[in-house]
This record gives C-alpha cells, sequence and structure tokens, in this order.
C-alpha cells in the first residue's frame, strides 16, 4: 500500500488541481481513512476527528466535499446505504467486495478468486470490457441470526 507521505504529496496535488486550499482539516480527513481500517459515515469521520481534535475547528461540509473529492480521485471509496447515505473506506486497498448485516449494519470484507473469474467470464461473453466491478452481499450476521432466534 502506498506510504503517507506519497499519499499526502498525492492529496496536496489534487487540492492544487481543483484550486483548493490544503487546510489541517481536510489532512485530518485524509489521515482518518488512511489510518483506520473499516467503513465510516461522514457523521462518524465528524465526530471521530473533533473527538480526537477538540481544537480543530472542522465543520460536516468539509468532511462531506472532501470525501467526494477523495472518492473522484479514488482515494476513497464508498458502499451506499440507499436513504441511509454511504459508509467511506480508504480506496486505495486490495480489491475486495462486501457482506452487509441488514440488522446490525457490520460489514465484512471478502475477496474470493472464484467470484473474480466468473466476473471476468461474464465480461468476456458480453464483449464488455469491464474496468472495475463492486459486490455487496446483503443478509444477515452470524450473531443477527443467533438473536434472530432466541
Amino acid at each position: 500500500m502506498i506510504t503517507y507521505p506519497l499519499l499526502l504529496d498525492k492529496f496536496k496535488t489534487l487540492l492544487k488541481s481543483n484550486t483548493l486550499k490544503f487546510t489541517k482539516q481536510r489532512e485530518l480527513i485524509l489521515k482518518f481513512l488512511y489510518e483506520n481500517d473499516g467503513h465510516f459515515t461522514p457523521e462518524d469521520i465528524y465526530m471521530l476527528i473533533k473527538k480526537e481534535y477538540p481544537d480543530v475547528n472542522i465543520g460536516i461540509a468539509t468532511v462531506y466535499r472532501t470525501l467526494t473529492l477523495l472518492e473522484n480521485e479514488g482515494i476513497a471509496s464508498s458502499i451506499s446505504f440507499g436513504a441511509q447515505g454511504k459508509k467511506y473506506e480508504l480506496g486505495l486497498k486490495n480489491h475486495h467486495d462486501h457482506l452487509i448485516c441488514t440488522s446490525c449494519g457490520e460489514i465484512i470484507e471478502f475477496f474470493d478468486e472464484t467470484i473474480e473469474a466468473q466476473q471476468e467470464k461474464i465480461a468476456e461473453k458480453f464483449n464488455f470490457k469491464m474496468t472495475d466491478h463492486t459486490m455487496k452481499i446483503i443478509g444477515l450476521c452470524e450473531a443477527c441470526q443467533k438473536n434472530e432466534n432466541t
């Protein structure tokens, strides 16, 4: 995976090309995604940054705008939860897919070579040039299944 200093340089270049200023607030959003595994709503990121850096004045709008910019550049990626919004993660990880529990919201990352190969075959069958894909399997995690049966 890319080192943080290289990612930070890439981010600064991205901001400059979009005529945006490099700020401590924007850097903290990038740093948060880089340092934290998992999937976070913009509100989660906002609250956790406010908690860790109480002296930094950051607005929720800055979080949303920065995440959109990072996602457009492939630095962040998101999973949509429809009306419930998106959850974000660092987009520079190795490719993976997701299992999403509709009860507790747990997100389990997985990679399966058989599924990947099958997707390539399907694209080839339809003479379709696949450039990327996302897969999310929706259901109930093991713990929620147990709770449902008790």
